[in-house]
């Protein structure tokens, strides 16, 4: 069964969604290939210099106030799935470097690995994902060559690819993530409750 998820790695929801996806995997008997698809929840985000995301937020939705709600809520959430999650120390970052790099971990068969320590390292180590030097360092870590990482990231290469994966996500109307598209076909959208991802599992493989 083939699973294309759709997320940003600066999305909390994302991050606490593939969690419980992958719990959901673990215990299910049947292969699932999983291919991780680009999404960017701020397009216009910087891409040089980056700030704390809080103020960001807090701007964005109606206060400082607001956003320690939200946070104190994902909080809970993502402790409940044994996450660490520290989003007062969270980078304003473009993500479009770091899709780029999941393309290339997708090429090496890498993607889930590098998937997780983006995740980890945006939400829980105030990693700033607008650097080149840390997005290499995270993918080394992940198992992908530095050497390959660095190329990538001095060049082109990649950026085609990502953006037309970009746009066909809004042609299918994905407007949300984390976004789960089973078989091309069915869909579950939103970090849901991993018995919720278990039954989308065996439905989707009842059809196959």
């Amino acid at each position: 069964m083939k699973v294309e998820i759709y997320s940003d790695v600066v999305c909390p929801w994302c991050y606490l969604g593939q969690a419980r996806f992958l719990k959901a995997v673990e215990a299910f008997p049947g292969d699932v290939e999983i291919v991780w698809r680009p999404f960017q929840l701020d397009p216009a985000a910087p891409t040089d210099e980056s700030g704390l995301a809080d103020a960001v937020l807090a701007a964005k939705f109606g206060g400082a106030d607001k956003v320690r709600a939200a946070h104190a809520r994902l909080r809970a959430l993502t402790a409940d799935e044994g996450l660490p999650y520290e989003p007062e120390a969270a980078h304003h970052v473009n993500t479009f470097q770091a899709h780029r790099v999941l393309w290339l971990a997708g090429e090496l068969g890498l993607q889930d690995a590098l998937a997780a320590r983006l995740f980890r390292a945006h939400h829980a180590e105030g990693a700033d994902l607008n650097s080149a030097a840390t997005l290499t360092a995270l993918a080394a870590e992940a198992g992908l060559p530095a050497d390959r990482v660095r190329a990538l990231l001095d060049s082109d290469e990649g950026a085609a690819e990502v953006s037309a994966q970009l746009a066909e996500a809004r042609a299918i109307g994905v407007s949300g993530v984390p976004f789960f598209l089973f078989e091309g076909k069915w869909a579950v959208s939103g970090g849901q409750p991993t018995e919720v991802f278990t039954a989308a599992l065996q439905e989707v493989a009842s059809h196959l």
